[in-house]
């Protein structure tokens, strides 16, 4: 098992994965212990290229569409605020009611 579906498994499947994998080889408990962690580092790795390439997609599929990001946004409403505060120069700002 390698790739992609080792990225999806949880880690309560592969460690029942490895556990059975290590009967069925007579494994020592601790290359049966090895087998477990090189399992989970492996399917950890796959899950971060699968999120990478995920997130790579997405931003390009965002782009492509024209949507803003969430970056985008955040720096709109900084430079409205920005705007907003140069606007309110000495001579605009409301007098407080009597």
């Amino acid at each position: 098992m390698t790739g992609i579906g080792m990225g999806l498994l949880t880690n309560e499947k592969i460690l029942e994965y490895a556990k059975k994998s290590a009967e069925e080889a007579n494994m020592t408990t601790e290359e049966a212990k090895k087998l477990a962690e090189e399992l989970l580092k492996e399917s950890e790795e796959a899950r971060q290229k699968l999120e990478e390439k995920v997130d790579e997609r997405l931003a390009r599929q965002l782009d492509r569409m024209g949507l803003a990001t969430k970056g985008d946004v955040e720096d709109l409403k900084k430079e409205i605020r920005k705007l907003q505060r140069a606007s309110k120069g000495p001579g605009t700002q409301k007098k407080a009611a009597k």
